[in-house]
């Protein structure tokens, strides 16, 4: 397997993991240079690599460039002589250079806290609507593809279990859609301070109240549950699973386009 193909799969299983990466290719390459055109490097958000564009002082500045890339989302194009390090070249090899950097953010992921009717109907409208979809319910016969054909990732069992399986990273939009008060108050604490993007909790306002009363005797703050939206959804008088899903996945992107 050559190394191209190498560094696209593994930039295709970052995707599907949900791992930030940065792409680098060599798009010019003039004299002596280390690596030809089309040389790939991936760069993680750790600053580890796979592959390589050349080493050396180059490669380390390309690695610092591309973790500014992960951090705003743009592409970069970066020449580079290689001729006169007292001038601040990063090599001497006498030729010139020119890498590109493509950043790949983690997919939008809907995580879909519970696999009744109301979560089957949402996982399937993301699916559609092109998000990556992981499901976990602890009542394991429902996260299974039998029920929920179309989710990328079913995670059957403890919360804490699937967290561990699936981590929440700032493009996760996390949406509790569980059958009592009790479940979402053990499940809460565990995402109240995670990065996601969004949490939304199915329900009436009573109902939030009531579990907002449990989880501040628990010791959350008022301020940590200003981060949970309930009722979840936009208010559209849904009243199918189907509908409510509509409303949820409305309110979800509404929130991505503003």
């Amino acid at each position: 397997m050559g190394d191209n193909l190498r560094i696209v799969q593994a930039l295709l299983a970052a995707q599907q993991n949900g791992i930030p990466v940065v792409l680098a290719t060599v798009i010019k390459a003039r004299g002596s240079v280390p690596r030809h055109s089309g040389s790939k490097m991936l760069v993680y958000e750790d600053g580890r690599i796979s592959g390589s564009i050349g080493g050396g002082e180059m490669e380390s500045r390309v690695v610092n460039e591309a973790l500014g890339a992960l951090q705003d989302g743009r592409t970069r194009v970066l020449p580079y002589s290689l001729v006169e390090p007292s001038r601040g070249d990063p090599g001497v090899c006498g030729g010139e250079v020119e890498i590109y950097l493509e950043p790949y953010a983690p997919p939008a992921t809907l995580l879909v806290v519970g696999c009744g009717h109301v979560g089957q109907a949402v996982a399937e409208l993301g699916h559609f609507l092109g998000y990556r979809i992981v499901v976990t319910d602890d009542r394991e016969a429902l996260a299974s593809p039998d029920v929920i054909p179309n989710a990328d990732l079913h995670l059957p069992g403890s919360f804490a279990n699937a967290l561990a399986q699936s981590p929440i990273n700032a493009q996760t939009y996390v949406i509790m859609v569980t059958r009592n008060v009790l479940v979402d108050r053990e499940i809460v604490p565990q995402i109240i301070h995670s990065p996601a993007r969004y949490i939304g909790m199915m329900g009436s306002s009573r109902r939030w109240a009531e579990t907002k009363k449990l989880l501040m005797e628990d010791g959350l703050s008022a301020e940590d549950l200003a981060r949970v939206q309930s009722p979840i959804g936009l208010e559209i008088q849904a009243e199918t699973p189907e509908e409510i899903a509509v409303s949820i996945m409305a309110e979800i992107i509404k929130l991505r386009r503003t």
